[in-house]
């Protein structure tokens, strides 16, 4: 029978298994979250009379997490309705509901004999279709499953998920001998697109692909580190940012993740191997004292950095006391710093200072070490680059940062320095070829050992920067492209710093959306792009110019330009589908509020954020956002007009940004038919699926209406709530006139209860009220502010 998962259990609710619970539930799946039965009371439970055979004693430890749930930082649910489809139980009461779950994932301790003890009581009530997985970061899984039946262990693998796993995009999956290739390839299918997940396949080695390359290339910065004296401050502002690596570097990362976390990784290897490789994984004695001492990182305030007032202070491995941070200086630093992508690196790698020396001594080994272990820990150089990226946050993972560098220039140097070169390599240098990855007529191929292969996307990839080097654009300026991206859609892409809109990207959403109107080749467009950000708002730095230059006439034009496109994309002939990810602020917002369908992803954060820069929006985002709210209504309720504008202009005033795309929905910047995409890769793909299922029913574009307002009674309310927090001190005077602006806007101005206006005039007063505050000198400060410092002033 085909797999599906309609409901999943997860035992084990420590900081992990809650955290697999709480993604399961954010992408709407059911969960069953189990634990075992606690041994003893608490004092509170003692105090309350409670015994041992209590439900809420028995089940202690899943309320408990469900609880911690809503404090975690970050936050592992996407919305607070995410909670209501976990339910909470334990091993010995709820065993029996286990046999109505597709899947159930093992979170417990990592000890092989307990897991096993679980697998026993598990195969005694599973159906036979359930898959069960172990989210284990490093015991073998052949070992789990053996004494099991045939049936369980076909349906039995290993899925290691990344922590936290709402956010980090790696999914190790380790099929044994005995999974079932249609177990595994169901897995992995699931987990891009309903996990929205990068899913490897790993062997079963001793901390699989991503831990294993990870810590030992920690391990080898750490000996080199000491071995070379350099301080750890040195180190980490040598190895983030500049090299392609999280800002967190690498002590910064090892304080985030946990010393004692750590240490047990590594421990997990050097208990497995031999030789020259057992030594390397052996912890550091300073790491052990440390660790000792209680001394763990960020959950214990303290680990290689200590914040000591504001000062940020390092430690010494030799001393083990702390003293300021230090940053390393080098030419090559400098350099490397006017450079982008292979060359920044190659500057670093290559120079004869200090930050060439212990980057080089870092980056020469944990290749080496790459390269020797393909085939052992995974089938490819492409499962092994995907981990240390999705999982590590590396910009290029081992085999790219080779070719990056120059795979012969490299090799000729590490054979002078007497370092052993894995066959692997040394084959590919004399067949001729000089890297591990090329690109063969549009299709990127990588070498396997014996010659080139093609790597395997999902389908519903679509990579943007490779899409236009095989496609070409239909039109572009210095702010956007237009793509053509197959079966009759188009793509507005933005394509200026920080995707800020300006006049040029307005001009080519204009060209845009005529181009798709007059070509009956088109069936609709969608805009989206694939940035940091989506897109952080209008181009500020331009406004404050105009504004502080008086020019209020060319402030009108650029304004109602703005508008009148926003307008254009609601009125669109055919579906315009817009495609929201990450930062979507203010401008970015009001692009996508009008569109005829949105397709977020579970991390879209969007908002009307213009008040943090004293503005209020000026591109049709109130009319837009107080419309989504009037079309949220049920069905048969009568709209309270007041009570939708209170909640708009709060949303507004407040400058309330979503935290993900489900709060998005809640918040009303979502409609009800709008969709949210799992996995960030395939929101592109299914935004143009999208498009084209509107165009193929028939789409038409709304009707102009009038829209009810709340009038002078909205007005009063609004009013009343905003000088109540100006009288507590809440709000400066400054933010109380924003706000009598935005109310003005919003209630439709001076007019009875449910007047019917025209958009225009909605729009007029928008512009209006803008034009005013773009003109006052405290705004103006405001704007400057945030350019400068890139946060808000509360003056």
């Amino acid at each position: 029978m085909a797999h599906q998962i309609n409901k999943a259990a997860v035992i084990g609710s420590g900081v992990m298994g809650s955290g697999i619970a709480a993604h399961l539930a954010n992408i709407g799946i059911p969960v069953l979250l189990l634990d075992i039965v606690p041994n003893k009371l608490t004092a509170e439970e003692e105090a309350k009379g409670l015994t041992l055979e209590d439900s809420k004693v028995r089940n202690r430890l899943t309320d408990q997490a469900l609880k911690n749930m809503k404090k975690q930082k970050p936050a592992p649910l996407a919305s607070t309705e995410s909670l209501s489809r976990i339910s909470t139980g334990n091993l010995e009461d709820d065993l029996g509901k286990l046999k109505d779950v597709d899947w159930i994932i093992e979170v417990v301790v990592e000890n092989l004999e307990i897991k096993k003890a679980l697998y026993d009581k598990i195969e005694g009530v599973r159906s036979e279709h359930a898959i069960v997985s172990s989210n284990t970061s490093g015991i073998s899984i052949e070992a789990m499953a053996e004494g099991r039946s045939e049936g369980f262990r076909k349906h039995f693998l290993g899925t290691h998920f990344f922590n936290p796993p709402r956010y980090l995009k790696l999914l190790e999956v380790i099929p044994t001998k005995e999974t079932a290739p249609e177990v595994l390839d169901f897995i992995v299918r699931f987990g891009e697109d309903r996990l929205g997940k990068g899913v490897v396949i790993a062997k079963d080695t001793p901390n699989f692909i991503g831990n294993r390359i990870g810590t030992y290339g920690l391990l080898i910065t750490l000996r080199e580190m000491i071995g070379r004296g350099y301080s750890v401050g040195e180190v980490d502002s040598v190895t983030g940012t500049l090299i392609g690596r999280p800002k967190s570097a690498t002590f910064r990362t090892l304080d985030v993740v946990g010393l004692d976390t750590f240490v047990h990784v590594a421990k997990n290897v050097f208990d497995q191997t031999e030789g020259e490789e057992k030594e390397v994984f052996r912890t550091p004695d300073f790491l052990v004292k440390m660790v000792e001492n209680g001394w763990l990182g960020a959950k214990s305030k303290q680990g290689f950095y200590l914040k000591e007032g504001k000062e940020i202070r390092e430690i010494d491995p030799a001393t083990l006391e702390y003293s300021p941070q230090k940053k390393l200086k080098a030419a090559s630093i400098e350099m490397a710093k006017q450079q982008k992508g292979e060359a920044r690196l190659k500057t670093l790698v290559y120079a004869k200072d200090r930050a060439g020396e212990i980057l080089w001594n870092i980056l020469a080994p944990t290749l080496l070490y790459s390269a020797e272990k393909v085939g052992e820990i995974a089938d490819d150089i492409v499962s092994i680059d995907n981990a240390m990226k999705w999982g590590f946050g590396w910009k290029q993972g081992p085999f790219e940062i080779w070719d990056s560098i120059g795979v012969g220039k490299s090799v000729g140097r590490m054979k002078e320095e007497g370092r052993d070169i894995p066959a692997f390599v040394q084959k590919m240098l004399d067949s001729g070829n000089t890297s591990f990855y090329q690109d063969e007529e549009g299709v990127l191929t990588y070498f396997d050992g014996d010659g080139y292969s093609s790597v395997q996307i999902n389908d519903k990839e679509i990579d943007l920067r490779k899409w236009k080097a095989g496609n070409g654009v239909i039109r572009k300026n210095a702010g956007a492209s237009l793509i053509d991206l197959g079966d009759g859609i188009a793509l507005l892409e933005f394509t200026s710093q920080a995707n800020s809109l300006g006049p040029d990207v307005i001009k080519m959403l204009l060209d845009s959306l005529e181009e798709i109107e007059n070509n009956d080749g088109y069936k609709g467009l969608v805009i989206a792009n694939q940035g940091k950000n989506f897109s952080v708002g209008a181009n500020l730095g331009m406004i404050l110019m105009e504004a502080q230059d008086d020019n209020i006439f060319e402030l009108d034009f650029m304004i109602k330009s703005f508008q009148d496109a926003m307008m254009k994309v609601r009125y669109s002939k055919k579906p315009v589908v817009v495609a929201p990810h990450g930062m979507t602020l203010g401008g970015g917002a009001e692009i996508t509020l009008p569109a005829a369908h949105i397709q977020a992803t579970m991390e879209t954060y969007i908002g009307l954020v213009e008040t943090g820069v004293g503005l209020i929006p000026g591109g049709g985002g109130n009319i837009s956002l107080y419309r989504k709210h009037l079309e949220g209504m049920p069905n048969g309720v009568k709209a309270d007009y007041v009570d939708i504008a209170a909640k708009v202009f709060e949303t507004i005033a407040m400058a309330k940004v979503s935290t993900s795309g489900a709060e998005a929905r809640e918040n009303n910047f979502l409609g009800k038919t709008d969709g949210v995409s799992a996995n960030r890769d395939h929101q592109i793909y299914d935004a143009k699926q999208a498009a084209i299922a509107l165009y193929e029913a028939g789409y038409t574009a709304p009707s102009k209406r009038t829209v009810p307002v709340s009038g002078e009674p909205g007005y009063a309310a609004m009013i009343v709530g905003a000088e109540g927090m100006h009288l507590s001190g809440y709000i400066s005077d400054h933010d109380l006139k924003i706000a009598k602006k935005l109310a003005y806007v919003l209630s439709g101005g001076k007019v009875p209860y449910g007047t019917e206006v025209d958009e225009q005039y909605m729009l007029d007063l928008e512009r209006e009220a803008f034009l005013q505050l773009v003109a006052e000198p405290i705004s103006q400060q405001r704007m400057q502010h945030m350019l400068v410092k890139g946060k808000p002033l509360r003056n």
